[in-house]
């Protein structure tokens, strides 16, 4: 699991991004449940997934970060 740094897409909203590797023994299931779990209780969304050609899942998770913008 590693964290990559934030991407500003416009003035004051950033994504954080993190990337989950999951093997080819979890299940279709288990791996929707963790998912889940991490966008429920952490406030990551689904970005993408690529599946290997040996099964391995590698998922890239990303949540916005609002900065406040200080006025005068």
């Amino acid at each position: 699991m590693s964290r990559t740094p934030l991407r500003p897409v416009r003035r004051g909203v950033e994504w954080e991004f993190d990337r989950v590797s999951f093997s080819r023994e979890f299940s279709r299931n288990v791996v929707t449940k963790l998912l889940v779990e991490r966008a429920e209780h952490g406030g990551w969304e689904l970005d993408r997934v690529n599946i290997t050609a040996d099964g391995t899942r590698r998922v890239v998770l990303r949540r916005k970060i609002i900065r406040a913008v200080r006025t005068a």
